[in-house]
């Protein structure tokens, strides 16, 4: 039978004219699509990522070092761009930790438990990728401005200010790049199912522990995958945080916001450099990423 011959440790027997049976990791001739066809849409993908993405890409980039390296050193040495990457870091770093402990935790919501309502939260979590980061600016303006935000002017009354201040930038950052570490880690475990959870709890392991010692390992790649992700995007954010901040120069303006105003200004080696450095450090995201990627699944 066809099932005894292509059984582990069963030989292959050469193919001849008449043979049906495919030799294993070999498609059969009459699935394989015509070579034409093959290169056609070999042609039609690399030509659309390059049109699109790699060479406009390198476009920043040779525009960056179009004075020389002195041009680049210029630009990082100015005031007005080191504040906004030092704000920029520090906005980054805040949002990625925040959502790391609550990814984690809505993850582990979602997969392990039964609620009602439980099909809507999961639904309401991928809202920041389909809704305009402009929306969210706004949106949170409306909550927590301190002149008629409906929280704003209670927080504001107790000294707190969230708009126009580094926390609004960093909710919005948050709320953009809220869904990636969460739809990394729910696959991974759905996948590994709860049995050996249940187990360390039968011998009487308590919750943190049973969380540090089984659940984490399990999804620690997952966990990474999700964090550089974030990382990346929060990186790269530019609408929501624009209408929280007020874009006030030395004060509260990231690195894309500098971007945009240097290149308004005719600054435009500074806009460039400042741009080609943050692509630079979401590719060496993608980089890790595409590492990581092969020893979660080994």
């Amino acid at each position: 039978m066809a099932s005894d011959l292509l059984s582990p440790g069963t030989p292959v027997a050469p193919e001849t004219p008449g043979d049906t049976i495919p030799r294993r990791g070999r498609r059969p001739d009459r699935l394989r699509e015509p070579w034409a066809v093959r290169w056609l849409l070999r042609v039609v993908t690399v030509g659309y990522v390059f049109f699109l993405v790699a060479w406009p890409t390198s476009l920043v980039f040779r525009n960056a070092f179009a004075d020389g390296t002195q041009g680049v050193l210029d630009a990082l040495t100015d005031e007005s761009v080191r504040l906004a990457l030092q704000l920029t870091a520090e906005i980054t770093v805040w949002s990625v930790l925040i959502n790391l402990v609550f990814g984690v935790t809505i993850a582990m919501l979602l997969v392990r438990y039964r609620f009602p309502g439980k099909r809507l939260l999961s639904a309401l979590i991928d809202v920041p990728l389909s809704v305009s980061p402009v929306v969210v600016g706004l949106s949170l303006l409306l909550v927590y401005n301190g002149r008629d935000g409906f929280l704003g002017t209670t927080l504001e009354s107790i000294g707190v200010q969230i708009i126009f201040s580094a926390p609004g930038m960093v909710m919005a950052t948050t709320f953009v790049a809220l869904p990636l570490v969460i739809r990394e880690v729910v696959p991974v475990l759905q996948e590994i199912g709860d049995e050996q959870e249940q187990a360390a709890r039968s011998l009487g392991a308590n919750a943190p522990q049973t969380f540090r010692r089984i659940t984490l390992p399990a999804i620690k790649w997952a966990v990474v995958y999700g964090v550089v992700l974030s990382l990346a995007r929060s990186l790269g954010e530019f609408g929501a945080v624009k209408i929280v901040s007020g874009n006030i120069v030395n004060q509260s303006q990231t690195a894309t916001l500098v971007v945009e105003q240097k290149y308004q200004n005719f600054e435009q080696t500074s806009a460039y450099v400042v741009a080609a450095l943050l692509a630079a450090a979401a590719m060496v995201c993608l980089v890790v990423v595409a590492i990581l990627r092969p020893k979660e699944s080994s």
